[in-house]
């Protein structure tokens, strides 16, 4: 189920942010590139062209104002340009699942490096850059991109469409079991850039998986960067994916993502999500329950500081009977900043027997920061289980006596009831690695 979303055409031009400085003649279609990927830039392009800057007037944009971002400012990387820049932390390269990976994939602004064991290649495992994938795969690549996340859903979608040359395209074929996961991290060091990823990941009829995806840079003070990325995935009937997804970019970071899962019959996805970097995000993230039978988690982690906004808009849509999906989202929220997140259950006419569950939890530590969660259900079948709610609250003074009382200090009485809070998402995350991560998160961000 695509998005519908209403826009209003008749705008303040004092109330619309400026459009960015891309033309058709900038797009990647050199040699090379097979003839249908051109045909899909190109009409990539006509999407984006026939779609207005997103404003506060459009319903899905109504709590975040992206009339600072500097549009006509940005440009695309060159060839070769991560070579200037600082190179990736260690940290960041260390597997955060199993001790090995099956494969791992560096994506740099101009440039990527890829690595697959041997083994699941001779198993028929695709693992590569767009690059190397319209290089080597191109009738493979053509078939399903583009087929989950349409380019005309939004102008960012359009925008990472039409010129995204960085991204992951990863094929599981029938049956193939991947033991241990699979990595790839994209870099954005610099300013002034726009960067744009595209990820499709295929899991074919009983294929299993483990996928870490993982987007960062370091803050950087001489302007914006601005970052519009896709996220595709489809799995056949009985396919199982675990997807970890960390959100790690710099605060000068301005962030536009649009993610959906299309999950077949007896199919399962276990969807693991973390917020704690940029100055703006708007995520559009999506579970399809196309087969009966079908299954999705979603658990989402964020913790905002500083003037940081992170708007998260989800939706579980039940398209089959007998589907279930349960979401979870916890976040924290300092200084001034704010989060946004709207949920929305959809059960289609005859998704009966579907059991949908949403909650989204928040933890206000300053009295400037503000969170606004907006759950939502909508309903077209007459013998289903949904339930949703949504919380906003401050520490509990008598939690904090307690541990005061002990002789604990103040602060690390605070991080360990901020610690507390976040417990039920850490025990959704299957990787010690993963959760170890997060725990530094609270502490540096709890200073």
């Amino acid at each position: 189920m695509a998005r519908t979303v209403v826009t209003n055409t008749k705008r303040s031009k004092a109330r619309q942010a400026r459009d960015f400085n891309f033309s058709r003649e900038m797009l990647p279609v050199n040699n090379g590139v097979p003839e249908s990927l051109k045909d899909y830039r190109d009409q990539a392009w006509t999407a984006y062209e026939s779609t207005a800057m997103p404003t506060t007037s459009d319903e899905p944009w109504r709590r975040t104002d992206i009339r600072k971002l500097q549009a006509g400012t940005f440009r695309l990387p060159s060839v070769g340009e991560f070579e200037e820049y600082s190179s990736i932390p260690e940290e960041l390269l260390e597997p955060l699942g199993d001790d090995h990976l099956a494969g791992q994939i560096i994506l740099r602004p101009g440039g990527s490096q890829t690595h697959i064991k041997s083994d699941l290649e001779e198993m028929g495992v695709i693992f590569t850059d767009l690059s190397g994938a319209q290089r080597n795969y191109p009738d493979v690549l053509v078939d399903r991109i583009g087929q989950v996340v349409k380019a005309d859903e939004g102008k960012f979608a359009a925008l990472a469409a039409a010129y995204a040359e960085n991204g992951v395209f990863l094929y599981v074929p029938k049956g193939v079991q991947v033991d241990q996961p699979l990595h790839s991290i994209l870099w954005g060091p610099g300013a002034g850039l726009a960067l744009f990823s595209h990820i499709i990941v295929w899991l074919d009829e009983g294929a299993s998986l483990t996928y870490i995806h993982e987007s960062a840079s370091e803050t950087d003070s001489a302007g914006q960067t601005m970052h519009a990325g896709l996220v595709e995935i489809h799995l056949e009937d009985r396919a199982n994916l675990r997807f970890v997804e960390l959100q790690s970019w710099g605060e000068h970071v301005w962030n536009f993502s649009h993610k959906r899962a299309q999950v077949g019959k007896n199919a399962n996805i276990d969807w693991v999500f973390a917020a704690i970097g940029s100055h703006l995000t708007k995520d559009f993230s999506d579970i399809n329950l196309v087969g009966e039978g079908a299954e999705g988690r979603m658990s989402g982690f964020y913790f905002t500081d500083g003037n940081q906004h992170l708007d998260h808009d989800t939706q579980q849509n039940h398209m089959a009977p007998n589907t279930s999906s349960d979401l979870l989202f916890k976040g924290v929220l300092k200084e001034e900043s704010r989060s946004v997140w709207q949920g929305m259950i959809y059960v289609a006419p005859g998704a009966q027997k579907t059991d949908g569950y949403q909650a989204n939890r928040n933890l206000v530590l300053s009295k400037n920061a503000r969170a606004d969660s907006i759950p939502g259900l909508e309903i077209m079948a007459d013998d289903v289980r949904c339930t949703h709610g949504a919380t906003v609250g401050k520490i509990d003074l008598e939690e904090l006596f307690y541990l005061r009382s002990r002789g604990i200090e103040l602060n690390d009485a605070q991080r360990l009831i901020v610690e507390g809070f976040f417990d039920p998402i850490m025990q959704r995350i299957p990787f010690k690695g993963v959760q170890n991560r997060l725990h530094r998160i609270i502490a540096q961000k709890m200073g």
